[in-house]
């Protein structure tokens, strides 16, 4: 049997450890039902000591210490239900020597959305690739620059090393594992049993531009505020950052270092959530919606749209128009 390990890290989500139990537990299911041996030994880890009570929430389970647990062969690390991500990765440092010694024994480590940053931590990310949610990708990059992160990928697979994107892109890891340890018919029957649509490579269309002012450059934290009050006007990044004080260069070194992103690209990013909100909150034709978010060469705002969100206009307003 494959000895697959969930790791119930502090500030675990329970949504991604019971998809995880439910996805592999049913395909148990199909095995046994096929007149076969189950597939997968499921066990559960902590480090710590948890109220056995709590194993009702995973059908009964006995929770298992990492100080003796055996080799496995599969572990998953879920996201964390944590706003402040550093906290939770601190809080968990005590699992880093033990994935460590787990891959190095021949376990393959997978992580759900925001897990990525306590496998970031092991440092066996490095040189290697990787995703996380959309929206916390900035942060990850900051945190671990020697990863290649691949900001829109739903799933990634590098060395025995498997990430995935927001939470329901935890699926499509488990689909990607499954086909690997089980065959693509298998795969296809949970994508069928889950209503996975298993064609789906890219989360950037999940993507939110929200950045943070909150630091200490004032001059950046001005440009800011010039590019986000009017952004909606046609003018070029040089005319719409004009008064703030200092040259053209320096403004634009400061503002990368402050955002990690530079003025043109602020500005690009600012006028593409400003469309995908009127795609979606109104009924405006899209030469308006274009007009309105800055744009005026119809060619160029589909080919930036596409770039930057993962698909076109029109296939944004279909996806997710509130009307």
């Amino acid at each position: 049997m494959i000895q697959l390990g969930i790791l119930l890290t502090n500030r675990y989500r329970l949504l991604s450890v019971a998809a995880i139990l439910d996805v592999f537990e049913s395909v148990n299911r199909f095995y046994v039902n096929d007149k076969k041996d189950p597939v997968f030994n499921i066990s559960l880890f902590s480090a710590d000591v948890i109220d056995q009570q709590k194993a009702v929430e995973f059908n009964s389970y006995q929770i298992q210490s990492v100080n003796n647990s055996a080799k496995q062969d599969l572990i998953f690390i879920p996201a964390f239900g944590s706003a402040d991500i550093g906290l939770a990765v601190y809080e968990n440092q005590k699992y880093i020597p033990w994935l460590q010694q787990q891959f190095k024994a021949g376990a393959e480590l997978a992580c759900v959305c925001t897990g990525a940053f306590l496998l970031g931590a092991t440092g066996l990310l490095n040189g290697k690739l990787a995703t996380t949610h959309v929206d916390a990708c900035p942060q990850f990059a900051h945190a671990f620059p020697t990863v290649k992160l691949q900001a829109d990928k739903v799933v990634t697979g590098d060395g025995g090393l498997y990430t995935s994107g927001g939470s329901t892109s935890s699926f499509h890891l488990m689909l990607h594992l499954l086909q690997k340890y089980c065959g693509k018919d298998i795969a296809v029957r949970i994508a069928k049993l889950f209503s996975i649509d298993m064609d789906r490579e890219h989360q950037t269309y999940f993507s939110t531009f929200s950045p943070s002012q909150q630091h200490n450059d004032e001059l950046v934290t001005m440009a800011q505020r010039s590019i986000e009050s009017a952004y909606h006007n046609t003018g070029t990044i040089e005319e719409l950052i004009k008064e703030i004080p200092g040259s053209r260069r320096n403004i634009a070194r400061r503002f990368k270092q402050v955002t990690g992103i530079t003025p043109i690209e602020y500005l690009q990013k600012t006028r593409i959530e400003a469309a995908k909100k009127l795609l979606v909150e109104t009924n405006q034709q899209m030469t308006e919606v274009m007009v309105n978010s800055g744009y005026t060469d119809s060619k160029a705002f589909r080919k930036i749209f596409r770039k930057t969100v993962g698909m076109t206009p029109t296939g944004y307003r279909e996806k997710f128009y509130m009307g």
